[in-house]
């Protein structure tokens, strides 16, 4: 019986951890939500993950489709600036890191044929997010 009440006390827990997680998450989408102005479509797409420290990395892909502008929205904690993130090519050839921009919260790209990228977050070491949850839309510009 007491081990059947610690694995319900267990659940309970892991449950609630996980419900705040998302909660904090989703607040979180809605501040960097901004950064998605009205000349960007959203692709629909919440790209999530929860950091426990700046050593772990979110891994996300998406095609990005030639002839149109892409803003990619980063964020993590209540601020900007707390989220690195690098746009790879398939090859992981670096295409872009907003770290060489003061952690630009948001960045246009002009994708002039069909790519495939790999799109990493982190969490910056130098900086406190206030939160472990990073958080990346991408829009495209509408014609």
């Amino acid at each position: 019986m007491k081990k059947y009440i610690s694995t319900i006390i267990l659940g309970l827990a892991i449950a609630g951890f996980t419900h705040t997680a998302k909660a904090q998450c989703d607040s979180i989408a809605n501040i960097c939500a901004k950064h998605i102005i009205s000349a960007y479509v959203s692709d629909g797409q919440s790209y999530r993950a929860f950091l426990l420290n700046s050593e772990e990395t979110a891994e996300f892909h998406t095609t990005l489709f030639g002839e149109t502008t892409y803003r990619f929205a980063a964020c993590s904690g209540k601020t900007d600036g707390n989220l690195i993130f690098n746009v790879y090519d398939q090859d992981r050839h670096l295409l872009f890191t907003n770290k060489n921009y003061a952690n630009a919260p948001y960045w246009d790209f002009k994708v002039k044929s069909t790519l495939e990228v790999i799109i990493e977050g982190q969490l910056d070491a130098n900086k406190n997010p206030g939160s472990g949850c990073a958080v990346i839309l991408i829009g495209f510009k509408q014609k």
